[in-house]
């Protein structure tokens, strides 16, 4: 049997091209690719050239009304591997968000942040 590569997720988000440039800058991303999508709305998907996060915009987007962990199905957060988790952080911080949730264990050490449309993420290193 072969094994699976994650190859993408799609989030929901208010300003593509604002994530983006988020995207972009805190993790060294580039956009692959951006155009039309479903409903009249617009993707893009931003990543590496094997891995992304299709980033999608009907225009308008409805702020959700609970915790993604206390909802079935719901995106908890992204993970992301960088090289040097202190760069990263200091990215991060200079986009201004905030980070939080700072954690040390097997195999590696962590932080999160939320981005514009409180979707979280972990960035974590294995260094």
């Amino acid at each position: 049997m072969t094994t699976g590569t994650l190859e993408h997720i799609n989030i929901t988000v208010s300003d593509i091209d604002r994530t983006s440039r988020m995207l972009e800058r805190i993790f060294g991303w580039h956009v692959r690719w951006k155009g039309p999508s479903r409903a009249n709305g617009t993707t893009a998907h931003v990543g590496t050239d094997s891995a992304y996060i299709a980033l999608y915009s009907p225009g308008e987007t409805d702020q959700p009304e609970q915790v993604s962990y206390n909802t079935q199905g719901g995106l908890n957060h992204v993970g992301v591997i960088v090289d040097d988790l202190a760069a990263a952080e200091r990215r991060v911080l200079d986009a201004g968000f905030v980070t939080h949730s700072h954690q040390t264990y097997d195999p590696g050490s962590r932080f999160y942040f939320h981005d514009y449309d409180n979707v979280e993420y972990e960035v974590l290193s294995y260094a």
